[in-house]
């Protein structure tokens, strides 16, 4: 049995997709980490308590089955999920939202997971793509984002109110990431498309910059149809608003799609924290008014979370000290299941092990005690994930000048850390290529036949290699905005 999203009947009214993954759903950024923004600025704890409070919950999450074991202990893993119901949304905030004006409308497509150490270091946002093919327990194989409204759909045939229905999507979809990952979702939170809109709004906006201008027509499929309703020019601009989420929203029109579109969300982010945590939000009592209000009308958790002890655990936040990382995947791909052609994006299943265990902080003992090798008796190949052009073939360049020999320049999906990926066995050679390149992640692959340099967003270059930088030319008298965090331009 396959299951795409596109396939899916409605109940009460949910609209059938597309089978390119065309739908409403895409307009679900809202769970981006809009709550922990807020819980990790530091504001005022008594404020904070009021407003936990009042934060409704839904279902409990499941416990480990007899016989199994949290591959990361006791790491705290908490899956952010977008809902994208307008309910309760005023016909201009649907207007300016370029979503229609059906209120009914259920759909989860943007997942992340925050992992947080329980040792208190850094922690990470996995992503995972919309499309990514996985098997969803109880339907059979389809897109992860497929998963919260088969559940959805079957709570409400059972004629279950709307938060048990949107809690046995919640369920459905931490099921479909724990059997693909093996990790154990400890809790969830949920933000709807609307809380997004308005959260976007309380803070000010955001300043973020295109590296080309995105309109009507660059957000369009192959027949001229457009999807986010994003209108920016190149460069530098402060959006909120319906912005704010057609930026987070566009996929039509980026050069890998859906992997691109986890990239402009994780910048988003990352702009977000910066602009949440400065003070002029922190102390403004205006502002932080309206992020809470914002936040609680759009918020469902599980019961079991402590919003207050998380937010102790996370003020490591308010100085950026996050972590960015989307599952791994070999890219997009068209299939055929039951004949109909279905773009998804392929998971690396036999590198996502080696994932899940450097996630949880467990080190390759082989790769420990290895020597490493001679340059010259190592081949590598380079791939560019940083998203701007040469950086690969600069990097590979830089190597050989150290003496390694180059098999293949080539560019892959978008990657937020840089990574020296390796086989079992070339533990000596992948540990020639880390002393070269400093900071980098070394992840034991399975998939890869040789030691593999992928280049992340994150800066961390071969000795010797340049950041890459884009420049904007200079506007005689104006000193434009810029992102926040450093940020460049983004595509």
């Amino acid at each position: 049995m396959s299951v795409d999203p596109g396939g899916y009947r409605p109940a009460t009214a949910l609209p059938a997709g597309l089978p390119h993954g065309v739908r409403v759903g895409a307009r679900a950024f809202a769970a981006s980490l809009s709550l922990l923004i807020i819980v990790a600025s530091g504001l005022a704890w008594v404020t904070f308590k009021n407003f936990t409070a009042s934060v409704p919950h839904g279902d409990k999450v499941p416990a480990l089955v007899s016989g199994e074991t949290d591959p990361d202990g006791s790491a705290t893993n908490i899956l952010l999920i977008g809902n994208d119901t307008r309910a309760g949304a005023t016909r201009a905030e649907l207007n300016a939202l370029h979503t229609g004006h059906d209120t009914t409308t259920v759909n989860a497509d943007t997942m992340m997971v925050m992992h947080v150490p329980a040792d208190g270091s850094r922690p990470t946002l996995v992503s995972f793509p919309r499309d990514s093919w996985v098997t969803i327990p109880g339907y059979g194989k389809g897109k992860i984002n497929a998963a919260y409204p088969s559940a959805y759909n079957t709570a409400r045939d059972a004629h279950k109110n709307e938060k048990e229905a949107e809690s046995a999507g919640i369920i459905e979809t931490i099921r479909t990431i724990h059997a693909l990952t093996g990790l154990h979702i400890d809790h969830y939170m949920q933000v709807n498309l609307l809380g997004f809109y308005r959260i976007s709004e309380a803070i000010g906006g955001v300043t973020v910059c295109l590296k080309a201008a995105q309109n009507a027509t660059t957000d369009a499929d192959a027949y001229g149809h457009g999807y986010s309703g994003i209108n920016l020019p190149k460069g530098v601009s402060v959006i909120k608003g319906a912005q704010a989420l057609a930026f987070v929203r566009q996929r039509h029109g980026l050069p890998q799609g859906d992997l691109d579109r986890i990239k402009r969300q994780q910048y988003f982010l990352k702009a977000a924290f910066s602009k949440v945590t400065s003070a002029g939000t922190l102390l403004n009592p205006f502002k932080m008014r309206d992020l809470l209000r914002a936040v609680g009308q759009s918020l469902l958790t599980d019961p079991d979370l402590d919003l207050l002890s998380l937010a102790q655990q996370l003020q490591s936040l308010t100085s950026g000290k996050i972590d960015f990382a989307t599952i791994p995947n070999n890219g997009p791909k068209l299939i055929y299941p039951d004949g109909v052609e279905t773009s998804i994006v392929e998971v690396d299943t036999a590198a996502v092990p080696a994932f899940v265990s450097h996630l949880s902080g467990k080190s390759d003992s082989a790769l420990k005690q290895a020597k490493a090798a001679a340059p010259s008796t190592v081949t590598v190949d380079v791939l560019n994930g940083n998203g701007t052009a040469k950086v690969g073939s600069r990097n590979a360049d830089a190597l050989k000048r150290l003496g390694f020999r180059i098999n293949t320049i080539d560019s892959t999906a978008t990657t937020a850390a840089t990574t020296v990926e390796y086989p079992s066995g070339k533990e000596a050679a992948a540990k020639a290529v880390l002393a070269a390149v400093p900071r980098a992640k070394a992840v034991e692959t399975p998939s890869v036949s040789r030691v593999t340099l992928v280049i992340g967003t994150n800066s961390v270059m071969v000795t010797g290699v340049a950041t890459p930088v884009t420049s904007r030319p200079a506007v005689p008298g104006s000193t434009p905005p810029k992102p926040a965090g450093g940020l460049g331009c983004i595509d």
